[in-house]
């Protein structure tokens, strides 16, 4: 059974955060919307010595969300998610946890490291953590410490994908886990948000899709980018971040660099001090579902038409 905060959406979807692309605009729109919006603590960048942006973010969300109820108590917005990046690296985690703690986050996910204190601080105000998983070990790793439920980052999801097929993935986890279920990869219509409710899953986690917005913190170019390209334009690379991930080929081919010859990378590069400068800025994350994307719209737009093909497919498969 789902937990209060997510069984009333709109459609069974979260929006997964991104790297760059989610900051408060394209939150507060898919909130709106009636999905989950959410975005990396990251995201919020700062200088040493300025007022904490994440707490301008948070503020401000929070803020317009609460209006928006207020002015529409029939229609009321879906709740959002912060994403703490659980790594050694990053050296904003304990100052970053503090803030949404104080602030009630309602969704904490975590990524990159199950920890019992970041799922406590969760709980102590109240909200529920989703961490994401690649395979049932570290789904296992992950209750284990305290987590409410788990995000199945399958084969095909853009960002750090996992290896497997979501039907494996999907099904070893349900064999003992009957807790909040997410499922990522290449879900980008209302089609294939059923589909994974059928596989098993509770929710859809959706990302990629979501960069072809008006709202999203994208350079128009990366917009562009995904509408032009499809499944075959996806890249599996480590070379980036140290760890497995997928990538819009023509964003390598224009860094200079060969999408079919690319080194491999260790895991010991991986580095989330958001001091330093990113040596691949202009290399673009994405999944492999964006054969459906075909214009930039808005999120509104883009909510509609996932909710309309979900309400299609629920009604062909009652027909079968």
């Amino acid at each position: 059974m789902l937990p209060p905060i997510l069984a009333n959406l709109r459609i069974p979807v979260v929006a997964s955060p991104m790297f760059i692309v989610s900051g408060p605009e394209l939150v507060i729109a898919q909130c709106k919307a009636g999905i989950v919006g959410s975005f990396p603590a990251l995201n919020a960048r700062e200088k040493d010595g300025e007022p904490s942006m994440l707490e301008a973010w948070l503020t401000r969300i929070t803020e317009e969300l609460d209006r928006h109820n207020q002015a529409n108590p029939d229609r009321p917005a879906a709740p959002f998610a912060v994403n703490q990046i659980v790594h050694r690296s990053n050296a904003r985690l304990e100052r970053d946890i503090e803030i949404c703690h104080r602030h009630r986050v309602p969704i904490w996910i975590t990524s990159l490291g199950a920890r019992p204190e970041v799922n406590a601080a969760a709980h102590d105000c109240g909200g529920i953590a989703l961490h994401d998983i690649i395979n049932n070990a570290f789904a296992r790793k992950a209750i284990e410490k305290g987590a409410d439920g788990l995000i199945a980052v399958a084969a095909g999801a853009g960002g750090h994908a996992g290896p497997q097929s979501p039907f494996a993935l999907i099904q070893e986890i349900r064999e003992w886990f009957d807790g909040p279920l997410l499922l990522s990869g290449a879900i980008a219509t209302g089609r294939a948000v059923l589909a994974a409710q059928v596989m098993g899953a509770d929710l859809a986690y959706i990302g990629s899709p979501f960069i072809a917005t008006e709202e999203a913190n994208a350079q128009p170019d990366y917009k562009r980018m995904i509408v032009e390209s499809g499944a075959m334009d996806i890249v599996t690379s480590s070379l980036f971040t140290g760890v497995s991930g997928n990538y819009l080929a023509p964003s390598i081919r224009n860094a200079g660099l060969d999408p079919d010859n690319l080194e491999k990378a260790d895991a010991s590069a991986m580095d989330f001090n958001s001091a330093k400068p990113k040596a691949w800025s202009q290399i673009w994350g994405c999944g492999q579902g964006i054969g459906a994307v075909h214009e930039v719209v808005p999120v509104g737009t883009m909510v509609d038409r996932l909710a309309a093909e979900y309400a299609e497919a629920k009604r062909a498969v009652a027909a079968m």
